[in-house]
């Protein structure tokens, strides 16, 4: 551990290099395929509509285990667990792109979705252990890229590979990186483990993972374009249930599946509410750019892509200067002008028009995607920065499980604000306006992300200095 902590102080590790290398593989195979659905739909003789169970499979996949990879890590230690992880991942992409069915595909989706719930939380666990303080804006800041940028790159690239090659290969080219990552965790990934052997906490695991599906499925309805109200109200009130169910588990029994310790640090307890608002606003933002263009701005699927890679480059841009403003500024006052910045992008969002000049629609985009950065990138960095190295593994958990239902409901907020778009459009006389619908779910957003702000006026002036450094 010595080792690691020294390499921390002369720079970034190539542990955190290489989980980072790990999230952005399995973050880009969440969205990789939805340019290549109605071509696998051939393949396998259904409607592109049928093969969203696929996106859908696998991120539930993911929602459901997470919160078990806290213990399994515990138990069985980091590297091992991690190294396990990039093999299911690994081996399910490969069956993905051999599978002949639509059946055997999302069986190998959910599959692949096991590997991915040990993967991210495991290797962002090892690296949070072994990172010493004033080197965690760097770290997270590597870490958290991959989710930045994933979304926003997976469609046009699973695109150009369904276009140029076959779709199957989205899949192939997985492989060699992942048996090249395997060899590197066994190598890298310190083996951290708890040698306090905690029995595994059965219905507190079962309630997270019906509260999971139930939430997700039920907003997913809402957002539907035929939607069953009731069916989702059902869906969401047992959502609701078992998730207080699991919650009086957790702070009642012995050994919880997930100890709430870390609630009681407020930089943590901020970036859990208000955090994982923004979090979820930030995951509808590429779902909803590309429906903008081409369904509101009737462009082609190429040409939107390429207006979108500006948010990509927004996203490298800031990476910089990421750590010097949180330096200069600390977390409270960064995070509270930076938010009230993409409360202000999303509106621009909103004013986009098909006349809109090209070069003020990319300033849009690139600013957007800085200021979204520097956000995801802080409060990320905030929700360790005072947690105590005992409580650190039930931290990662509960935040990683908040962070993966942020990010399946974000697409389904972006939908609801869609279907409030179409019934506020008529009542504003603006419903032949171009993407009118899909610009008032950019200020459903902005609203959303207001909201998630007040929660940061509770952080101290000096909140996270022991990570900020300022003042010293």
């Amino acid at each position: 551990m010595s080792d690691n902590s020294a390499s921390g102080k002369r720079g970034l590790s190539p542990a955190a290099l290489l989980v980072a290398g790990a999230f952005f593989m399995e973050f880009l195979d969440g969205t990789v395929i939805a340019t290549a659905l109605p071509d696998m739909a051939r393949s396998f003789g259904v409607s592109p509509v049928d093969l969203n169970i696929g996106i859908s499979a696998y991120l539930l996949t993911l929602a459901v285990l997470i919160p078990a990879s806290g213990w399994i890590a515990d138990r069985y230690g980091a590297r091992p667990v991690f190294t396990l992880a990039l093999g299911i991942f690994t081996l399910a992409s490969v069956l993905c792109g051999l599978a002949t069915s639509m059946e055997l595909f999302v069986a190998m989706r959910v599959l692949q979705g096991a590997g991915g719930a040990l993967m991210v939380p495991v290797g962002r666990l090892a690296i949070l252990r072994t990172t010493p303080k004033p080197q965690l804006i760097a770290a997270i800041a590597t870490l958290t890229w991959p989710a930045l940028v994933a979304p926003i790159i997976g469609p046009p690239l699973g695109g150009f590979i369904t276009s140029y090659a076959s779709w199957r290969w989205i899949f192939f080219i997985n492989l060699p990186l992942g048996l090249a990552a395997m060899w590197l965790a066994w190598r890298l990934i310190p083996d951290i483990r708890d040698e306090a052997r905690r029995p595994f906490d059965l219905p507190g695991f079962a309630a997270t993972a019906i509260a999971m599906v139930a939430l997700v499925s039920g907003m997913e309805m809402l957002g539907a374009e035929q939607r069953n109200g009731p069916l989702s109200l059902v869906m969401l009130g047992l959502g609701a249930g078992a998730l207080g169910l699991a919650l009086l588990r957790f702070r009642r029994t012995l050994y919880p599946m997930i100890r709430l310790d870390a609630m009681a640090v407020p930089t943590f307890s901020v970036t859990m509410y208000g955090g994982s608002l923004f979090r979820c606003t930030i995951s509808a933002v590429p779902f909803l750019l590309p429906l903008l263009f081409q369904v509101g701005f009737g462009m082609d699927p190429f040409h939107a892509g390429l207006l979108v890679l500006a948010v990509f480059a927004g996203n490298l841009a800031m990476k910089p200067g990421t750590t010097w403003l949180i330096r200069r500024w600390g977390f409270k006052k960064l995070l509270i002008g930076n938010g009230l910045l993409n409360v202000l992008a999303l509106l621009a969002c909103a004013l986009l028009t098909p006349d809109t000049a090209l070069w003020l629609t990319l300033v849009i985009l690139f600013l957007g995607g800085m200021f979204r950065s520097m956000q995801f990138t802080g409060i990320s960095t905030l929700a360790f920065a005072d947690v105590p190295p005992n409580a650190m593994s039930y931290a990662n958990t509960l935040f990683s499980t908040a962070t993966q239902l942020a990010a399946g409901l974000g697409v389904t907020l972006g939908a609801i604000g869609i279907r409030l778009g179409e019934q506020l459009a008529p009542l504003t006389g603006l419903s032949a306006s171009p993407g009118i619908s899909f610009r008032y779910a950019f200020v459903f957003l902005a609203l959303l992300t207001l909201i998630g702000l007040v929660d940061l006026f509770r952080l101290a002036p000096d909140a996270g200095s022991s990570v900020s450094q300022k003042g010293k």
